[in-house]
């Protein structure tokens, strides 16, 4: 099974906000991440994920 990962700047251009905001994400446990070595990665199902959660209706 292949799995999709993003980097930190993938999410944060994405969602276009800073680098900041996704590691401060990350570190509050609102976006789920792997760290490898000094590195973040995030996989695209948590992303879609973190996404959904946060979609609101209009009204």
């Amino acid at each position: 099974m292949a799995h999709t990962f993003l980097t930190p700047r993938e999410v944060a251009e994405a969602l276009r906000v800073s680098d900041m905001t996704v590691y401060r994400l990350i570190k509050s446990g609102e976006l789920r991440a792997l760290r490898i070595g000094k590195s973040y990665r995030i996989s695209a199902e948590d992303f879609d994920a973190y996404l959904s959660a946060r979609f609101t209706e209009a009204g």
